[in-house]
């Protein structure tokens, strides 16, 4: 992405086409049989952390204390920059003429590709903290697996994001097992949150035809393959915050990857959205 300084000159696509050209080569941006999945599975990257990205900021000035209210900004900013870089890229396989903004905030709910789980409500601070911590623990698998993938470009993204979401999961692991492990109060709100959350959470483990193209490609594991390593974190945690695990199917709500989404969506596009689509192409 350009710096700051670069933003405030007169042609900032061409300064963005300037970077996008210096990056390392990557074959699979010209491969016009994977473009499709490709560019899906880029989607869905960058709309969980745009959505969950929202849903984090919609604290800012409300949080329980200033120290949380801080961190719960800046776990916000930091989603919201993958996002940038994620649909940065979309925008460069897609090669339609489009960017990270266009994608962003003149896409349907039906185009989306993020998970359920990241666009149900904030409810309370636990159903924030436990959905962000159900969230971290696969992101952190997810990004360290693609630090290995055959794309030059996505393992560089990853390698930026993880140095960020790894605060991020020890940040939420730390405060669920404080709350869990808490008053009767805290607990009993964790407990709820967990209860609530779980059968959404399964979601990041379904793959598709999308998910087997990329990972065919060697651009991506198949979703599956970090579902391990993921109950192995998500286990140790709730064990220690003395949480029971849900017995029911942690998979009941899916289809937020192929554009199936409920209806919270619709009432975060249309906030995040409101500006584009009142003034089109409105800049600064």
């Amino acid at each position: 992405m350009p710096s700051l300084p670069d933003m405030t000159t007169p042609d900032v696509m061409a300064l963005a086409r300037d970077a996008a050209a210096s990056q390392p080569h990557d074959p699979h941006l010209q491969d016009v049989d994977l473009k499709p999945a490709f560019f899906d599975w880029l989607c869905r990257m960058g709309d969980n952390t745009a959505i969950l990205g929202h849903r984090i900021s919609e604290w800012c000035g409300h949080g329980p204390v200033l120290e949380e209210d801080i961190a719960l900004a800046n776990t916000a900013l930091d989603l919201i920059g993958h996002t940038q870089m994620w649909l940065g890229l979309a925008a460069e396989v897609e090669d339609a003429g489009r960017t990270a903004d266009d994608l962003a905030f003149l896409r349907d709910a039906m185009k989306y590709r993020n998970v359920q789980l990241v666009e149900l409500p904030n409810r309370d601070m636990a159903h924030t903290l436990m959905r962000e911590f159900l969230f971290d623990a696969w992101h952190v698998e997810m990004l360290t697996a693609l630090l290995q993938s055959g794309s030059p470009r996505v393992a560089e993204i990853a390698a930026k994001a993880l140095k960020e979401v790894g605060y991020h999961v020890e940040r939420s692991s730390d405060l669920v097992v404080r709350l869990g492990d808490g008053t009767d109060e805290s607990h009993a709100r964790m407990q709820d949150a967990l209860d609530r959350l779980w059968p959404y959470a399964g979601e990041l483990f379904l793959g598709d035809g999308v998910d087997a193209a990329v990972a065919k490609a060697g651009i991506a594991p198949a979703p599956g393959d970090l579902r391990a390593a993921w109950e192995r974190t998500v286990d140790a945690v709730l064990d220690e915050a003395t949480l029971r695990k849900p017995e029911g199917r942690f998979d009941v709500h899916r289809g937020g990857k192929q554009g199936r989404h409920t209806e919270h969506l619709g009432f975060i596009l249309a906030e995040m959205q409101f500006l584009q689509r009142a003034y089109p192409g409105a800049s600064w």
